[in-house]
């Protein structure tokens, strides 16, 4: 059964639950791609002979992808023409550049050795340049399929509030669901072994396991992409400019229609961006090295090193796998929450203000936990960290999985929100949201590695900084930030739907 809602004479159809279901499912897809992503790929660069402080400028590739392509694609898909709809051309054809960026990623290090890099040098050139561009795409791609994934959403929930922030929630919730089942993959030791072709002569056991790991996700995103598409048919409602003149919105040039949305910002808007940047600034510094953090410095290993600080650097990272693996299974059932914690704790920014001073403790907490590992190692030597060290680093990955819920659903819920209030396309104003994801991206990625370095080459610097971060943005989400507004304020002209 189809639900309704009726503003001031136009009669808007909301899609069916199961229907947005469906969509957000794509999440898990996407994300199984960026669990293997952030969990090995920061290691695997390494072992491709890319310095540790500058690990972190590859990482450039996505915010700078992500800086130019979800405006683009939120722009175009809010006014593609096409038999198959707006946002769905637009999923496919992400899809199929995931496959290909993943295939260049998980045989980098072969296709360099074809192409005369020597096994016996430290750094590869040809096997990083192949992995950068590969990296790249899979940035273009997962932006592609993001952007439109998230509109599309806000379409089926024709500008009902709470719709949004349960569809946000979904997708929160399949974002987690493909983080374990990522996660998961890729802590199994000599998975490989299910795809004995991976391992060459220029394509170790860890190599090995990275390119079975991703020809994986390119069947999993398959499956979940082909049944978006099978499934769930867009309904293209006029916008509100269409509604009021009664005639099809004319096409007019991209950076016009950025510059306008910039100009038309609400202050609520503003602010919105202002607090989801100072989040990233404090997430990025841990997605970029947490399991860099748990391997090089709770496990004291090195991935460059000794036969024995190599192994332990290798351990540590399987465990740092692991504690992704529990912060998404956190993130998932925090995610079903969101709504319901909200309510009780006086509305979304409190509970926001709320879960980022968490946050913050939690990048914190890195400190004790490290120097604890240290100590131990002082007396023992070379060694594994004992069962507290270990259980307090998983503990923080665990715990951070409730802030995380939360940065993965309530900023892009009030932008649907704000932007309806507005009259806004809803791909080009989730587009622009997320220039406030990826600037914040590009200063850590390019600050954090060399902080790191100048104050002893460790993480630890990066997650400080990243803590004091959390906790502007707890206090300007909490006394700054404006709460939503309310569906009965809400004008006529907005029953329109996303465009």
């Amino acid at each position: 059964m189809i639900a309704s809602m009726e503003y001031g004479g136009d009669h808007v159809a909301m899609a069916p639950l199961w229907k947005i279901v469906v969509v957000a499912s794509i999440a898990a897809g996407v994300q199984f791609g960026w669990a293997l992503q952030l969990s090995l790929l920061t290691p695997y660069v390494q072992q491709l002979g890319v310095p540790h402080m500058w690990a972190s400028f590859i990482w450039l590739c996505g915010p700078i992808s992500g800086l130019l392509v979800q405006p683009i694609v939120g722009y175009f898909s809010d006014r593609t023409k096409n038999r198959l709809g707006r946002r769905r051309p637009f999923i496919i054809t992400g899809a199929l550049f995931v496959a290909t960026s993943v295939i260049l990623i998980g045989f980098a290090a072969d296709l360099g050795y074809k192409g005369g890099d020597r096994l016996d040098q430290e750094m590869k050139p040809r096997a990083v340049a192949i992995f950068v561009i590969g990296f790249w795409i899979l940035d273009v791609a997962n932006n592609m399929l993001q952007g439109p994934c998230r509109a599309l959403l806000a379409d089926l929930s024709a500008n009902d509030h709470r719709r949004m922030r349960i569809a946000n929630a979904f997708y929160s919730f399949f974002m987690a669901v493909g983080n374990v089942l990522g996660y998961a993959v890729g802590s199994i030791d000599n998975l490989y072994k299910m795809l004995p072709f991976t391992a060459t002569v220029a394509c170790d056991t860890y190599c090995a396991n990275l390119k079975t790991c991703f020809l994986i996700d390119i069947v999993f995103l398959a499956v979940v992409t082909i049944g978006v598409v099978a499934t769930v048919k867009e309904v293209i409602h006029p916008s509100p400019k269409e509604l009021a003149n009664g005639d099809p919105e004319p096409m007019t040039p991209f950076s016009s229609e950025v510059t306008s949305a910039f100009k038309n910002l609400s202050r609520p808007m503003w602010l919105l961006y202002l607090v989801t940047a100072l989040n990233w600034v404090a997430w990025f510094p841990f997605i970029l090295y947490d399991t860099d953090w748990v391997g090089l410095e709770v496990y004291g290993g090195k991935a460059k090193g000794t036969p024995a600080e190599k192994r332990l650097y290798d351990l540590g990272v399987h465990t740092g796998s692991l504690g992704l693996m529990l912060n998404s299974v956190v993130l998932g059932f925090a995610s079903l929450v969101v709504e319901p914690m909200g309510k009780v704790v006086g509305g979304v920014k409190r509970y926001w203000a709320i879960v980022n001073f968490m946050l913050a403790i939690g990048l914190a907490g890195t400190i004790p936990v490290t120097k604890m590992a240290k100590a131990y190692r002082a007396v023992h030597g070379l060694v594994p960290p004992p069962t507290n060290v270990k259980g307090g680093a998983l503990g923080i990955f665990s715990a951070l999985g409730i802030p995380l819920s939360v940065t993965y659903s309530i900023p892009f819920a009030l932008a649907s929100i704000y932007s309806s209030s507005a009259g806004a396309g809803q791909g080009l104003s989730l587009g622009v949201l997320n220039m406030a994801i990826v600037i914040p991206q590009m200063i850590v990625s390019v600050v954090s590695g060399k902080l790191d370095d100048a104050l002893g080459g460790g993480n630890l610097p990066a997650f400080v900084m990243g803590a004091i971060a959390a906790i502007v943005s707890a206090l300007m989400a909490l006394f700054v930030l404006p709460n939503p507004p309310s569906q009965a304020s809400m004008p006529a002209l907005m029953a329109g739907g996303g465009h």
